[in-house]
């Protein structure tokens, strides 16, 4: 990390990158649908901003037509999309109609055009040992505008869209339920589709949840949602 890239708060040394449980920036962007403004715009609704390396790309193009293709059950979970990366709109544009004509696939959500990478460098997106432009980033946001999970792929991977789709489904059900979610959920290898149950924090509880819940000990106990 380079000095001037430091934040110091409350004598720690912090990344120059919003931090999950945080407040996500707020920001106005041009998008291939209008100026938006983020997280504001999008209130009450779960929000998935992912970076792109470059319009015009191969993996990218994979990416945006997988995500396209899951759209609905994004908005399902009341959730939407918005790219990103350095180009400039009308490449966005010119882009997306070559997807459609091309592919057959016609992308709904925005893209926001960061040609100036400003947003990009206050999202953490450019990852300067892995060039100029963005590497493959991806935040959760909550419908309060908290950040809730971060990804970062490098550029020669693309991502697996479903996983993201698991995430937001488990975040969701984490926050109705007050449960941690496990490896590889609906499909762990040790309790399937159910959820984990935080440890209790005194003997009394330890001992109520032995009764209350399956088990493998006090500190691991777990129930169907």
């Amino acid at each position: 990390m380079r000095k001037e890239e430091e934040i110091i708060l409350k004598d720690e040394i912090r990344p120059p990158f919003p931090l999950i449980g945080e407040k996500f920036p707020s920001f106005e962007a041009q998008t291939t649908k209008g100026k938006i403004r983020i997280p504001d715009d999008y209130k009450g609704k779960w929000l998935i901003l992912f970076s792109h390396p470059a319009d015009f790309t191969p993996v990218c193009t994979t990416e945006f037509a997988a995500f396209q293709k899951r759209y609905e059950e994004f908005r399902k979970l009341n959730t939407e999309l918005i790219g990103l990366s350095i180009d400039q709109v009308f490449s966005h544009i010119k882009w997306i109609e070559w997807i459609k004509d091309k592919l057959g696939v016609e992308i709904e959500f925005p893209i926001i055009a960061d040609d100036t990478g400003k947003i990009a460098h206050l999202l953490g997106m450019i990852h300067p040992a892995k060039g100029t432009n963005t590497v493959r980033a991806v935040f959760i946001i909550d419908p309060h505008g908290i950040l809730r999970a971060v990804l970062y792929y490098p550029q020669e991977l693309g991502r697996n869209i479903d996983e993201i789709l698991r995430m937001v489904k488990a975040l969701q059900v984490s926050d109705e339920h007050g449960v941690a979610m496990p490896a590889n959920w609906p499909n762990n290898e040790l309790i399937g589709d159910k959820a984990i149950i935080p440890p209790a924090t005194d003997i009394k509880t330890a001992k109520e949840y032995l009764k209350q819940y399956e088990c493998y000990d006090w500190w691991f106990c777990y129930k169907k949602i």
